[in-house]
């Protein structure tokens, strides 16, 4: 049997301060309150290209939902993982993350067939505490 090559996705240079060996360096935590989502080294860098809703939605446009596409995420393969998360109802196959603290997301998604969730980089802050 052969072994599989395993590559790590490019990292942007803005995160390679966040990254080490594939995994969060740092603690991840809430962007608004600053409560922690996730410790260190708990989650891997993956690159995926994924809609999802804006966290703060233009009010003047009701009843539609405005979303953004996100290609920079940490992949956590456990829910129990998380130190702090919230869940949503299903929508469309998925449950969206927030911040268990002050709700603020979604933050990221959980996908019911994989049954592992997905952190939005550009959605949380890190560091050290």
């Amino acid at each position: 049997m052969s072994e599989v090559e395993h590559k790590e996705p490019p990292v942007a240079n803005e995160l390679k301060d966040y990254i080490e060996d594939g995994k969060n360096k740092m603690i991840v935590k809430c962007k608004f309150c600053g409560s922690k989502i996730l410790d260190k080294n708990s989650a891997t860098f993956i690159t995926l290209q994924e809609q999802l809703p804006l966290m703060l939605q233009d009010s003047k446009q009701e009843g539609e939902v405005q979303s953004e596409t996100i290609t920079d995420f940490y992949h956590v393969e456990n829910m129990f993982t998380f130190e702090n998360i919230g869940f949503t109802h299903t929508v469309a196959n998925y449950k969206y993350l927030s911040c268990a603290d002050c709700d603020a997301g979604p933050v990221g998604y959980y996908n019911m067939d994989t049954k592992h969730s997905y952190v939005a980089i550009s959605r949380i802050v890190q560091g050290d505490n």
